[in-house]
């Protein structure tokens, strides 16, 4: 299955919430799920009962497309958490919050994750000191995220650090706006990843 490149006010409308897939667009009267939040299609809302199937389907593929990950991959990810120690839903939703372009997202130098998997893959950032261009790559705790010193010079950095002054970011992320880096102070907790996500679902989805 390749990347979904089409409109993605449609997935939001698909999944009948915003998922801010358009960074600071999304909070403003331009995004287009103000405007219609109805369904994509001709068939536009169905009156039908969903089943359970479909509902776990639906918060699978919301999952999914909130973190933008493509399907093999995401299994993966639930794999890797079944296998882990622990409530296997906490879990995944943890591997899915430590990846490096949702910590760069989540710390305020990109204002959506497509953004930041592009600043990413355009070799922007380091961790522990080293340059790195997979925005997969697995975070743990006391990594260290900053931007490149040559990166730090240009004019949208410029831009992100005034930004970065009034940005709120979850509890178990640190970041020094000066310096334009930051670390992962904690793993984060279910209390600290996103509410109206259930990942409960996605568990009774694969356990079928």
């Amino acid at each position: 299955m390749a990347r979904y490149n089409g409109p993605v006010c449609r997935l939001c409308r698909r999944e009948g919430m915003k998922l801010f897939l358009k960074g600071s667009r999304c909070y403003t009267k331009k995004c287009s799920f103000e405007r219609r939040q109805t369904p994509p299609g001709q068939h536009g809302v169905r009156r039908r009962k969903m089943s359970d199937y479909g509902t776990q389907l639906r918060e699978k593929q919301k999952i999914r497309r909130v973190y933008q990950v493509m399907e093999r991959q995401f299994r993966r990810y639930f794999e890797t958490a079944e296998s882990r120690p622990g409530v296997t839903g906490e879990n995944l939703l943890r591997l899915l919050e430590t990846r490096l372009d949702n910590v760069v997202f989540r710390m305020g130098f990109a204002t959506s994750r497509n953004q930041a998997r592009q600043l990413v893959a355009h070799g922007h950032f380091a961790v522990n000191g080293r340059a790195v261009t997979i925005p997969s790559i697995q975070l743990h705790e006391g990594d260290r995220v900053e931007v490149r010193e040559m990166s730090a010079k240009t004019e949208y950095f410029k831009n992100v650090k005034d930004a970065l002054r009034g940005t709120q970011r979850p509890d178990w992320l640190s970041v020094d706006t000066e310096k334009l880096a930051g670390s992962v102070s904690a793993l984060p907790r279910r209390d600290q990843m996103p509410a109206e996500i259930n990942e409960q679902l996605v568990v009774e989805y694969y356990s079928r």
